[in-house]
């Protein structure tokens, strides 16, 4: 029974860490201004933490954990708006991500860029919506080499944390 216990509460902390590390990466996501002049063009870095999880875990507490992220991070750095726009791209690109690792034609890089792809033109078609013009979508090419390049480098990084964490999270379970 003990050792139930023992792997429930390393499954909480791993995962109240990942929300904690998710939000501290929207944190300093928020603080670096991105100088290219496209509305939304973002690093994507809280995207480590989702495609460690998906890997590491499954969709069910990716999700999770990203949806709260997003909510906790929209209330403390953004607002009501950013919220919206934030969880429209991220349910989809989190559907495609979930989608390409189940394939297993992607390695966590590349799933990090399908991520960055879809997140990028689910909010595109959000804001087309909104302000309900196609116009918007000239900036579509810009936002496409952006979430690719991003999203290559922060599953790039993902698939070395996660290497990192998990020869943590056995060093500290064998003491």
């Amino acid at each position: 029974m003990r050792e139930l216990d023992d792997n429930r509460t390393s499954y909480i902390v791993i995962l109240g860490f990942m929300l904690a590390l998710s939000l501290i990466l929207s944190y300093i996501e928020s603080l670096i201004p991105f100088p290219f002049g496209v509305p939304g063009m973002k690093l994507g870095l809280p995207n480590m933490a989702v495609v460690i999880l998906i890997y590491r875990y499954g969709a069910k507490e990716g999700i999770v954990i990203n949806v709260l992220r997003i909510i906790l991070s929209g209330f403390l750095f953004g607002n009501l708006f950013g919220i919206l726009f934030s969880i429209s791209g991220a349910l989809i690109s989190f559907l495609f991500m979930v989608i390409a690792k189940k394939t297993g034609l992607l390695d966590m890089r590349g799933v990090s860029v399908v991520g960055g792809l879809t997140h990028n033109i689910a909010q595109l078609f959000v804001a087309a919506f909104i302000v309900k013009t196609s116009g918007i979508m000239f900036y579509l090419p810009a936002l496409l080499i952006s979430g690719a390049i991003t999203g290559f480098l922060n599953g790039f990084i993902a698939e070395k944390l996660g290497i990192y964490l998990n020869k943590t999270f056995i060093r500290s379970k064998n003491r």
